[in-house]
């Protein structure tokens, strides 16, 4: 039997993570592994496996997740030069943890496709 995932222990502070913001359904914190100068991922505090998990009562969450990122994104200074958002869904789609997360990345420039 496996406990919490890895964001679940993050949002419980079991775990360390740099936070750059907090509300009272999302969790912002810097990926330990940046792809980019700026690399935050942005996760409902509230358990959700995947966008293909997300139910209608959790329906209201996505929109308050790009609305941050979109805040996060002015916060961190990117926002006039350009920013990535990024969800991963499933292994096939890259996702490792089985938590709902947007990558928030930028501060340089970022190419298409990633290499």
């Amino acid at each position: 039997m496996s406990g919490p995932c890895l964001f679940c222990r993050i949002v419980a502070r079991e775990i360390p993570a740099d936070i750059v913001h907090e509300g009272e359904r999302l969790l912002a914190f810097r990926d330990l592994n940046p792809q980019a100068p700026v690399h935050v991922l942005v996760i409902p505090k509230e358990h959700v496996g995947s966008l293909a998990h997300v139910g209608d009562p959790a329906r209201d969450v996505l929109g308050e997740l790009l609305l941050a990122v979109r805040d996060l994104a002015a916060a961190e200074g990117i926002a006039e030069t350009g920013y990535r958002t990024v969800v991963n869904t499933g292994r096939n789609g890259g996702q490792t943890v089985g938590h709902l997360h947007v990558h928030l990345l930028g501060g340089r420039a970022l190419e298409w496709p990633p290499g």
